[in-house]
């Protein structure tokens, strides 16, 4: 299940850097595009599962295995600097697809993936909203800060 999916955070520096209202709207537009499948896949997976906050967190599973496995340095650490960028990432890009998907169980696939992030990574303890939550937090730059 979601092979490859660590790919969703290639240009994770380019996207989260220096974030303006503008940009924003094009990376999402840009994430989604490229990205799309891999979460489709989720919506599937859960929509066809019995427990559905069980599916929801073996998604999680995988996607915080293939982040550790792509971002751990030799010790098999992910570094500190390295998970704030993959948190801000997942608050920004990753958790808004998810609840954009049109599927009764977007909200359940996010709680799921959030829970196990918590579990998975030192610093994890994120929460997630919606890209139009988001989006309207932007002035000219997020929160009007940068």
């Amino acid at each position: 299940m979601l092979q490859g999916i660590e790919t969703v955070f290639d240009n994770k520096e380019k996207m989260i850097g220096h974030l303006k209202k503008k940009s924003y709207e094009s990376n999402t537009a840009m994430f989604i595009e490229k990205n799309g499948h891999f979460f489709q896949e989720m919506a599937d997976y859960v929509g066809q599962a019995e427990d559905k906050e069980a599916a929801a967190e073996e998604i999680g599973v995988c996607l915080a295995e293939a982040v550790k496995a792509h971002f751990s340095n030799k010790k098999g650490i992910v570094e500190a600097r390295t998970q704030v960028d993959l948190n801000f990432f997942m608050i920004y890009y990753v958790f808004p697809t998810v609840l954009g998907l049109e599927s009764e169980d977007s909200k359940v696939i996010a709680e799921g993936i959030r829970k196990v992030w918590k579990k998975s990574f030192k610093e994890g303890d994120i929460h997630y909203t919606d890209y139009d939550t988001l989006y309207g937090a932007f002035r000219e730059k997020i929160f009007g800060i940068f």
